[in-house]
C-alpha cells in the first residue's frame, strides 16, 4: 500500500509565496498522474492541479498564471509552487495520486491528509 504525505502548509500574508510538497512511500509502484485539490471552508473540494507522468499539466482557472505544478519521479514527489495569494486561496490542500502496483499490474487512487494554508493579513 502507498501513503501521501503533504507538507509546506501555514500562515501567510496576501501577495507571498508558498510551496506545498507531496511524497509517496511504499514499495512495488510507480505513479501515473498526480494532482493537488483543495476544501475551503464550508465549500466542496475542487480540482487545483493536475501532472501526468509526462509532465502535461492542467490547472484550475483561478489559479492559472499564479501556481505551477511539477513532479520528481525519482523521488515520487509531486510539488505545487503557489505565488501571489490571496485570501480565497485559504483552504486544506489535499495530495491525490493515481498508483500502479507493477508486480499486479493493478492501479488505485490515494489521497493525503491534507494540509492546512491559510491567506491572512
Amino acid at each position: 500500500q502507498v501513503q501521501l504525505v503533504e507538507s509546506g502548509g501555514g500562515l501567510v500574508q496576501p501577495g507571498e509565496s508558498l510551496r506545498l510538497s507531496c511524497a509517496a512511500s511504499g514499495m512495488f509502484f510507480s505513479i501515473n498522474t498526480m494532482g493537488w485539490y483543495r476544501q475551503p471552508p464550508g465549500k466542496q473540494r475542487e480540482l487545483v492541479a493536475t501532472i501526468t507522468r509526462g509532465g502535461s499539466t492542467n490547472y484550475a482557472d483561478s489559479v492559472k498564471g499564479r501556481f505551477t505544478i511539477s513532479r520528481d519521479n525519482g523521488k515520487k514527489t509531486v510539488y505545487l509552487q503557489m505565488s501571489s495569494l490571496k485570501p480565497e486561496d485559504t483552504a486544506v490542500y489535499y495530495c491525490n495520486a493515481d498508483v500502479l502496483y507493477v508486480p499486479s499490474s493493478t492501479t488505485k487512487n490515494y489521497w493525503g491528509q491534507g494540509t492546512q494554508v491559510t491567506v491572512s493579513s
